[in-house]
């Protein structure tokens, strides 16, 4: 793999998920890691103060040295949402980020962390609420209009190097039956992968990359709310990891008023989400 991870902390516990799983691929993929801390408390009365970040570099600093992994080490000051996307946009890097420990009242008031992070960094993004390892079990959330197709490629790779097996999924949502990717594939969850429509393509191409790779892959389909679809997905076939397109690959007016789909999924999934938007050839 091409490109480097960057991993970013804000001393919040729960970012230890990000470095730890960062960790975990950057092994299986061989990759360099950039380890980003930002530094949210800027006040002078606060600079010889024991920052959390310091027991977090530490720790991070050990775990990459066990495994045998070349890393740089950077820190920022002020606000996360701001900082890491400055920092992943300006190389070729693969963002692992975690929840930052927001309160209820500032998710209330701006919604969480992911949000602002996917509108932001134009590269691939691995989200991290928890770890499930090993990774045994890949689903990848295909659209039907191939804005899925740069995070299918990732999971593909990630798959490849774990010899995981390989879920493709299309939700058929209960709305819209104008739209493109709808369009003759209603009453179609048995075998829409058969059909000849935009999704049925789309499952079959995917497959045939999977299989090509040597993956043991599936093609199903599911009808109902999209998120919640994908959620119940997850849960029930206790999958590893999912892949998802992300609505910002568009480039139509479409994005401003359509639900965020792999923001939705992410701020509820239980296990880690990588997410990477369309690449036009």
């Amino acid at each position: 793999m091409d490109s480097e991870l960057l991993i970013a902390t804000n001393g919040f516990k729960g970012t230890w998920f990000a470095i730890e799983y960062g960790a975990w691929l950057a092994e299986v993929m061989k990759m360099d890691i950039t380890l980003l801390g930002v530094n949210e408390v800027i006040s002078p009365s606060a600079i010889d103060d024991h920052h959390p970040l310091e027991d977090v570099f530490e720790r991070a600093v050990g775990l990459f040295q066990e495994k045998g992994l070349r890393y740089t080490l950077e820190v920022r000051n002020g606000e996360p949402e701001r900082i890491i996307p400055e920092k992943a946009n300006s190389g070729n890097y693969i963002t692992a980020v975690s929840p930052l420990g927001r309160t209820q009242i500032r998710r209330l008031l701006t919604g969480r962390s992911i949000r602002p992070l996917m509108e932001r960094i134009q590269g691939p993004i691995l989200f991290v609420p928890q770890i499930r390892l090993p990774l045994k079990k890949i689903l990848i959330s295909s659209g039907g209009l191939g804005y899925e197709a740069a995070a299918e490629s990732l999971a593909l790779q990630v798959a490849s190097a774990n010899q995981a097996e390989v879920t493709i999924l299309h939700v058929i949502p209960p709305t819209e039956p104008d739209y493109p990717a709808n369009r003759g594939v209603r009453g179609q969850t048995k075998d829409l992968a058969k059909t000849d429509t935009l999704p049925g393509r789309s499952l079959r191409q995917a497959l045939e990359l999977a299989q090509q790779a040597g993956l043991q892959a599936r093609a199903i389909a599911r009808q109902g709310i999209v998120v919640e679809e994908i959620l119940t997905e997850l849960r029930e076939g206790n999958y590893d990891m999912a892949c998802m397109g992300s609505s910002y690959s568009a480039g139509t007016l479409r994005q401003y008023y359509a639900p965020h789909v792999t923001a939705e999924v992410a701020e509820a999934a239980p296990c880690p989400i990588l997410t990477a938007r369309y690449q036009p050839r």
